[in-house]
């Protein structure tokens, strides 16, 4: 089960941080990833983060204003977000997988997806 939380309403330039645990899973044998899908556009990859931490990637859109983080205690990924615009608007959802560089570009062919949490910049 994947369960995120964090999303709201924010002004352009603020910050959120975002949430997603992890049950069913050992989490720490596992890459994680973020991601988003605005309104009439398809999902696409925002962050992901190997299974220790050591390894992350970030898309170009958000490159120096989002980073992600594990806690693998905790089996939770975090997405801090700063500086945001209003094209960051979205419903942001997280995924795992064995390899990062799945999470990192298309096709993301998951069997299931939690219910996402919604970020909505005003400018």
């Amino acid at each position: 089960q994947l369960v995120e939380s964090g999303g709201g309403l924010v002004q352009a330039g603020g910050s959120l941080r975002l949430s997603c645990t992890v049950s069913g899973r050992t989490f720490s044998r596992y890459a994680m990833g973020w991601f988003r899908q605005a309104p009439g556009k398809e999902r696409e990859s925002v962050a992901a983060i190997d299974w220790s931490g050591e390894t992350t990637y970030y898309a170009d859109s958000v490159k120096g204003r989002f980073a992600i983080s594990r806690d693998n205690a905790k089996s939770t990924v975090y997405l801090q977000m700063n500086s945001l615009k209003p094209e960051d608007t979205a419903v942001y959802y997280c995924n795992l997988d064995a390899n990062w560089w799945h999470l990192a570009s298309p096709p993301y062919e998951y069997d299931y997806w939690g219910q996402g949490t919604r970020v909505t910049v005003s400018s």
